[in-house]
């Protein structure tokens, strides 16, 4: 004998609760906003229903619900008290009768759609208990250990705190090459859903990546004592992080940089040579956007309208390769960490040849 579409449905429901270890409160809940999709489609004007679900059981009763009156005016939602004791005995004028529906009426594609939302519900209860599980770790940078490399992608399995997450080729520095037991820094950037399952997203092109670093590595930013404004990256290359300090006491390029460079040195080591450059961060707009511009040094900026964001910078002649950058890369860093459209001249007016 064929297998009802309720009986289907609810081996499908207990396969899915028992793999994914999804509270059963949870699923039932889930259960019962597809059936209202599903009731609603036969009974569009009915304003009310009652479930009955036991899935342990296989219990799966469903009503629609009607009040009882002497005259019907609306019979999607009112019955007769003659029309009421046909379902029992024990109703009266008043009271609400549920009048269950055979679950066969519902069909296969009412028992499809509610597959179809339960599923989904499942993988959003998965992707929420996933946030929980990591909780503050979301956002931070950890320690990865590389565990296997597919060769024809280049996708790296890494373990993080346990757990097996990958790594994806686009999602690696450009140019470096992991191999099995390396050990490297990610950036946790969120949490991600593919077909299977949602999983941890992590990165190390990611700009807070950056951020985390350097807070790793320095005690004064970490205590708050330097403050990292912004930062623009070129994953690889170079990257240009702006920093501040709260105590006039305390520089806040010498920190980052450390002594005999020992802090950015490790950190640029990390990131498997990329270079850093540290400017100071200014409230004035021309000032921070001159050093955002270094190495190179800059003679004027000026800056017709703060509120369009835009600026042209002067800069001596033998310093304008330099000020733009290879392939316009410190030009592109320097906009990208002010904010300011960048255009860049020499101090005689003429392009170098």
């Amino acid at each position: 004998m064929a297998k009802s579409n309720t009986t289907e449905l609810f081996e499908a429901l207990t396969l899915l609760a028992k793999e994914k270890g999804v509270d059963a409160d949870i699923l039932i809940e889930k259960i019962q906003t597809a059936l209202v999709i599903a009731i609603k489609k036969d009974y569009p004007r009915s304003e009310n229903t009652k479930f009955d679900i036991d899935i342990a059981k296989g219990k799966f009763d469903v009503a629609i619900l009607k009040n009882v009156v002497e005259t019907v005016e609306d019979e999607a939602n009112e019955i007769t008290l003659e029309e009421a004791r046909n379902h029992s005995k024990r109703y009266n004028i008043g009271d609400v009768c549920a009048i269950k529906l055979d679950t066969k009426h519902f069909g296969r594609i009412a028992a499809q759609t509610a597959k179809q939302v339960i599923k989904q519900g499942i993988k959003e209860v998965e992707r929420s208990q996933l946030v929980e599980q990591w909780g503050d770790l979301q956002n931070e940078a950890l320690t990865a250990e590389v565990k296997k490399v597919e060769t024809a992608s280049g996708n790296a399995l890494v373990s993080v705190n346990g757990n097996e997450v990958m790594l994806f080729k686009n999602d690696q520095i450009p140019g470096e090459v992991l191999t099995e037991g390396d050990m490297v820094k990610v950036f946790v950037s969120g949490v991600s859903a593919n077909d299977r399952r949602p999983t941890l997203r992590i990165s190390r092109t990611h700009r807070d990546l950056i951020k985390r670093l350097f807070e790793l590595e320095v005690p004064e930013i970490s205590d708050g004592t330097v403050e990292i404004k912004s930062i623009s990256r070129e994953a690889g290359s170079r990257s240009k992080i702006a920093v501040m300090s709260n105590n006039e006491n305390v520089d806040a390029l010498g920190a980052c940089i450390g002594p005999q460079r020992s802090r950015i040195s490790k950190i640029c080591e990390e990131l498997k040579g990329e270079k850093i450059d540290v400017v100071k961060y200014s409230d004035d707009p021309a000032e921070f956007i001159a050093q955002a511009l270094k190495p190179a040094a800059v003679i004027s900026v000026d800056i017709p309208d703060p509120e369009v964001k835009a600026c042209s910078v002067v800069v001596p002649d033998n310093q304008l390769s330099l000020a733009i950058g290879n392939k316009g890369q410190n030009a592109k860093l320097a906009a990208r960490l002010t904010g300011f459209k960048i255009d860049i001249k020499p101090e005689s007016g003429f392009f170098e040849g």
